[in-house]
């Protein structure tokens, strides 16, 4: 039997005001446990919140930005749980009338197009952090995360593939990070996904029973517990089981899902209005305001770049997927105006140390018009393309300046062709058995020759202008 997978997402995006959603206290990361928390996000009785209204704004950016329609009046409510991560034993959320609704990312995945729907996108408070310790069989509570502001952005189950999910998940990823609201940290959480999954034979339309994977925050462990859960259910219908409605842990380290708890309901939440917090009323201004503050957005600097510069659609995809990529593609071009040059420099030599050295991208330290000067030192030959590759792996590293490490290292280009016919006939004179076969008719062996005069010029010639020189010197014999 066959079966069709369903997916929905509930991604969870930590945003980037400097403090929290109502209170004043600091939003950073990796503070002391407890150091950043006050008697409104501890949840102290009698005290009272205050919106913060640059959360307001970030909502109304990443509205506009995935298409969604903003609620032009909107509040907060109540979900009440009593679990240690929330001292107060409820969240401040959105249910009945969350800030964004009815919008839409358009994805690609092999070639063909989809549009994933958006339910809706709603403002609430994050919770704390459970530290298991393993040693003393205890549970710590860190609180600083508590009321760290968060949107929930919830998908409609428009997803049938992990690709898909993948695909829908970077592009997001992407938007957030363009329009300045989250640095989209995943290995701080600054986003996560819940990964809702059903599966039901194929000819069937009736939807599955579905199960929630919580709080997964890499695209690899999203891709890997799809397939995992995926083939869990597959298998427990095969085998004349039943899945049941419920919430699961992923567990990366081995691979595998566990249950947590039953499924809650809405019901189960107890929601109702938050009675501490007013009504948002949101004018056409403030949203008209906003709009015109939006920077160019991926589809739209994709389509650009390719219109403008040619490039590739391939390399556009993958630049234009990070801001971090766009900034040092743009940071370059600006210095050299060698829009080709600088695409083929991070599609190849960058992506390979970022993969060979596991690094972010947003965690790239160099000087991005450092490569832009990198390329002029090469379009004027002050060195050749093996030194430039050595060079750029020092600035990826190191943050070094071009120029003055090559001067430093003496890497300069060998431009004198008085030198270079010296170094072509020495070795054409020591290398007579290859000549004997040049004359034959084997002109491959003109490579070994190129190789042993590069040697001689330690690899600081013009392989052009080296080539040259073998070419008329092997004629004239």
């Amino acid at each position: 039997m066959e079966f069709l997978t369903t997916m929905g997402l509930e991604v969870h995006c930590e945003l980037s005001t400097k403090t929290k959603i109502f209170c004043s206290c600091s939003t950073e990361f990796g503070g002391e446990p407890n150091t950043h928390v006050c008697a409104v996000c501890s949840g102290m009785p009698g005290t009272l919140p205050v919106l913060n209204e640059k959360v307001v704004e970030y909502a109304i950016r990443t509205g506009i930005a995935t298409n969604c329609q903003i609620t032009r009046y909107n509040k907060f409510d109540r979900k009440n749980y009593f679990y240690p991560d929330l001292p107060k034993a409820y969240q401040v959320s959105q249910l009945y009338l969350p800030i964004c609704h009815n919008g839409h990312v358009d994805i690609e995945v092999n070639g063909a197009k989809k549009a994933i729907r958006i339910k809706e996108i709603h403002m609430e408070e994050d919770a704390g952090k459970l530290i298991h310790d393993p040693l003393d069989d205890s549970t710590l509570v860190d609180y600083n995360r508590c009321g760290v502001p968060l949107l929930e952005i919830v998908s409609e189950p428009d997803f049938e593939s992990r690709e898909e999910v993948i695909a829908y998940l970077t592009k997001l990823k992407a938007i957030l990070q363009y329009i300045g609201v989250s640095d989209c940290k995943m290995e701080q959480g600054s986003l996560r996904a819940d990964v809702n999954i059903s599966v039901r034979p194929v000819g069937t339309t009736k939807l599955g029973t579905r199960t929630e994977m919580k709080n997964i925050n890499s695209f690899k462990a999203i891709a890997r517990a799809i397939e995992w859960e995926t083939e869990r259910q597959i298998d427990l219908i095969e085998d004349g089981g039943k899945v049941i409605q419920e919430t699961r842990r992923w567990d990366d380290t081995k691979g595998k899902s566990y249950a947590m708890r039953s499924k809650e309901n809405a019901q189960d939440y107890r929601y109702f209005p938050e009675p501490d917090l007013v009504p948002i009323e949101i004018s056409d201004e403030w949203i008209e305001k906003v709009k015109k503050s939006l920077p160019e957005l991926p589809t739209e600097k994709k389509e650009r770049y390719i219109r403008e510069y040619g490039l590739p659609e391939y390399d556009v995809d993958i630049i234009t997927s990070s801001k971090y990529l766009v900034k040092i593609f743009e940071e370059a071009l600006e210095v050299c105006n060698e829009p080709k040059e600088v695409s083929n420099w991070i599609m190849g030599e960058l992506l390979r140390l970022a993969s060979e050295t596991s690094t972010e991208y947003e965690n790239i330290k160099f000087d991005a018009a450092n490569l832009g000067k990198l390329i002029l030192l090469l379009k004027n030959k002050t060195i050749n393309r093996n030194t430039a590759k050595e060079v750029f792996e020092k600035m990826f590293a190191e943050n070094v300046e071009p120029e003055k490490y090559i001067k430093e290292n003496r890497l300069e280009m060998t431009n004198d062709a008085g030198a270079v016919k010296s170094v072509v006939d020495a070795v054409i004179a020591a290398n007579p058995k290859s000549v004997e076969e040049y004359k034959a008719g084997n002109t491959k062996v003109s490579r070994h020759l190129m190789g042993q005069c590069m040697k001689q010029l330690k690899g600081k010639a013009d392989p052009a202008s080296v080539n040259e020189a073998i070419t008329e010197a092997l004629k004239e014999l």
